[in-house]
């Protein structure tokens, strides 16, 4: 199900080094190194020393070394100016950028962002020790923008870090962000969590609902890092941010720890990650509910007899607010459900019944 933010995201891929003046844009990699970060790196200090950290450096203490660097390479077909009248000849030209990650079970899977890899030629990982592997891409899901790795590394490093309940976060909780932003790996940056139940986009355009909002400083290569509690455990994957200049500005987002645990395990098992269709573009309605911009054609809203104008007050037995609502609603279905969808049209009300679809895969 479409729907269009405020703000436009920019698909930046695992390619950008800025986003575009006033839109949403991924945190997805590095710079070409004459960036200033802003976000320090954390000094590293042995474990013995643990006991004399604060709690935040005693959770980096723990989970630093879970948290990889992601180097990937993607060729781009540019351009050669041609002196002949032919014109011009595509010239194929190789590029490299970084994002973050985190090591999920001791199988050597990793989790990341989607955007970090898309269009990757080769990936390589690296640990907080410094060493190296090549990575294969187990599976990818846009929608949700997330992507599982895989390396052959020693199980010394490999170490999973635990997920947490993404259901219990509350508005206000104090947060932890690891990665790699421009490069500068074992990054840590604190905050709180701003708010709950952003919607965002994947990389295939559709909306990601019930992502945490954060002040914690998130910049480009941050990607598919941590947004940690203070119990030292995942509760999101930085993914996006929102800025008028590319850099942070104190409004970040992250992927819910709930959606992390669903989509990788169907990746690490193999599966393909399918999600609910209904077909309409919304927007918020100024009287209360979700309207219905557009009704894509031959999609199951069009088969219920959903028209662009209805307002969307009730899905299957449950109000709805607004647009947010109910691309959530729609998202926590599976493909092939029926539904009962009540809409106000021209003044009356109607229910009507979808038999949700399959989300296209782009």
């Amino acid at each position: 199900m479409l729907r269009t933010r405020t703000a436009t995201v920019v698909a930046a891929g695992a390619l950008a080094a800025g986003v575009a003046t006033g839109v949403a844009g991924y945190a997805a990699v590095s710079g070409d190194g004459n960036n200033s970060p802003t976000a320090s790196t954390a000094t590293q200090t042995p474990a013995s020393s643990s006991s004399s950290r604060t709690s935040v450096g005693a959770i980096y203490d723990q989970a630093h070394e879970s948290v990889v660097e992601i180097t990937v390479t993607s060729e781009t077909t540019g351009s050669d100016q041609s002196p002949f009248p032919f014109g011009n000849t595509p010239q194929k030209q190789t590029q490299q950028a970084q994002g973050s990650g985190f090591v999920y079970d001791t199988d050597g899977h990793i989790v990341t962002n989607d955007h970090v890899v898309q269009g990757a030629t080769s990936v390589k990982v690296t640990f907080s020790n410094g060493s190296t592997y090549d990575a294969t891409v187990v599976g990818t899901d846009p929608s949700t923008d997330l992507a599982v790795l895989r390396v052959d590394a020693p199980s010394s490093l490999l170490q999973p870090l635990d997920l947490a309940d993404s259901d219990n976060v509350a508005v206000g909780d104090g947060v932890i962000a690891i990665g790699s932003p421009f490069g500068l790996e074992g990054t840590l940056t604190t905050g709180v969590v701003s708010a709950l139940d952003r919607t965002i986009d994947g990389t295939n355009g559709y909306s990601i609902p019930g992502a945490i909002q954060t002040d914690a400083a998130i910049n480009h290569g941050n990607s598919g890092g941590v947004l940690l509690n203070m119990q030292g455990d995942v509760i999101g994957v930085t993914s996006q941010i929102e800025s008028e200049s590319g850099g942070n500005v104190g409004i970040g987002f992250a992927i819910p720890s709930n959606t992390v645990r669903s989509v990788a395990g169907q990746l690490v098992s193999g599966q393909k990650v399918q999600h609910a269709f209904l077909g309409v573009r919304l927007e918020d309605a100024a009287s209360g509910g979700a309207r219905i911009a557009t009704v894509t054609s031959g999609s199951p809203a069009d088969d219920a007899g959903l028209k662009a104008g209805d307002v969307v007050t009730a899905f299957d037995g449950k109000s709805i607010a607004n647009s947010e609502e109910l691309t959530a609603a729609v998202g926590a279905k599976q493909p092939g459900d029926k539904v009962q969808i009540t809409v106000q049209r021209d003044g009356s009300t109607k229910t009507l019944t979808a038999t949700l679809g399959t989300r296209p895969s782009s």
